[in-house]
């Protein structure tokens, strides 16, 4: 049913959700206060209270992005800074040559968002800040080319508390790229990453786009992958560790040496076993973790003449062992399976190994579920 001209009309009013929960709502809104009154009153110390408030516009503006929006490019101490610092130049050059003006002023603010983009840190109160400059009333004009001083130490005042309040509340500011995984330590790209959307197809997608996106690009791009997963959630139709998972589990205890584990590798054609006492998962080992032992026992050395203590599996095997639930959904196998180096992944109900989940049985699932896919596709009837 088609929209009415009245629903039509407020879908243009009101503008789309924020997309941001209320406890940010209050996280923002105190740290601005707390950003604002910090700024202000250490100024107001260093230079008299006129000054400081005659410059709390453009840093208000100021404390509404980096508290609110925090991780938008704009916001970010290198356009704070660098946006206050780049502007209150430009005002200070245009209001010792022309004079203040309303002219004057509004050159100021053309030149200095040309300066900041230019400089890769455009930041909107630094308009504030220039056009501040040019119309500064009687005491700050009394300041001379000295205006730049308060309006630094109002930015770096204001970045300081950002940088500080956000990572106490738990939000990651400044806003780094996220760390890159490479547990292969070579040049090629993630195995999630050398299938679908790369970086490179992010780049010329923005260029293409020719506009401005009030995002960065890591952002952009962890919101497309996170889009992409809950699309693979959907389409695997709620396959859990418990439809693909070995249940006959071959595993070892602590006191297993190591010949009896090498024979259980080699007998079931295994990578991975899991290490239970009393029936409870207290550790795995690998392949890798049998290797060294092993090279080390072929060794000749003298005390070789006179016997070796066997190599038990509570000597070499990880006790720090990733475990899922028989529960856990396909989409989120595959990270930890592709991803994190891990072969294998004990399944657990209650603290009972149920069953593992290998590289080969996700492998054998996917499989499943795309031959399933086919067949659904191939049996639908085409429209005429």
């Amino acid at each position: 049913m088609p929209a009415s001209r009245t629903d039509r009309l407020l879908q243009w009013l009101l503008p789309p959700s924020l997309n941001i929960p209320p406890t940010q709502w209050l996280r923002a809104g105190i740290g601005a206060l707390v950003g604002l009154f910090l700024a202000g009153w250490l100024t107001s110390l260093a230079y008299g209270p006129d000054i400081a408030l005659h410059l709390l516009g453009p840093l208000a503006a100021s404390a509404v992005l980096v508290f609110a929006v925090h991780s938008g490019p704009l916001a970010q101490p290198w356009p704070v800074l660098g946006s206050y610092t780049l502007a209150a130049i430009v005002g200070l050059a245009m209001r010792d040559g022309f004079g203040p003006g309303l002219g004057v002023a509004a050159a100021a603010l053309c030149l200095s968002i040309l300066v900041m983009c230019l400089l890769r840190c455009l930041h909107p109160p630094g308009g504030g800040v220039a056009v501040s400059a040019v119309l500064a009333d009687p005491g700050l004009t009394a300041l001379g080319d000295h205006l730049l001083e308060p309006v630094l130490l109002n930015a770096l005042i204001l970045v300081a508390v950002a940088t500080l309040y956000n990572r106490l509340t738990g939000v990651r500011y400044p806003k780094g790229p996220a760390p890159r995984k490479d547990l292969h330590h070579t040049h090629d790209p993630l195995p999630s990453e050398r299938v679908g959307i790369r970086g490179e197809d992010l780049d010329q997608a923005l260029e293409e786009l020719g506009e401005f996106v009030d995002v960065t690009r890591d952002e952009l791009e962890r919101i497309i992958l996170a889009t992409e997963q809950h699309a693979l959630q959907r389409s695997l139709g709620g396959i859990t560790a418990a439809s693909v998972m070995s249940k006959d589990v071959q595993f070892v205890s602590p006191e297993t040496t190591l010949q009896q584990a090498w024979k259980l590798l080699d007998s079931h054609h295994v990578k991975t076993l899991p290490v239970l006492q009393d029936g409870a998962l207290v550790g795995i080992v690998s392949l890798s973790d049998l290797v060294g032992p092993a090279m080390q026992q072929a060794r000749l050395s003298w005390r070789g003449l006179f016997g070796r203590k066997p190599v038990r599996m509570a000597q070499v095997m990880s006790r720090r062992v990733v475990s899922v639930s028989s529960q856990h959904p396909l989409e989120r196998l595959l990270p930890l399976l592709c991803e994190q180096g891990l072969h294998c992944l004990p399944v657990l109900d209650g603290d009972v190994l149920v069953g593992v989940v290998t590289q080969t049985d996700l492998i054998a699932g996917l499989k499943r579920q795309l031959l399933s896919s086919a067949n659904a596709s191939e049996r639908r009837v085409p429209a005429l």
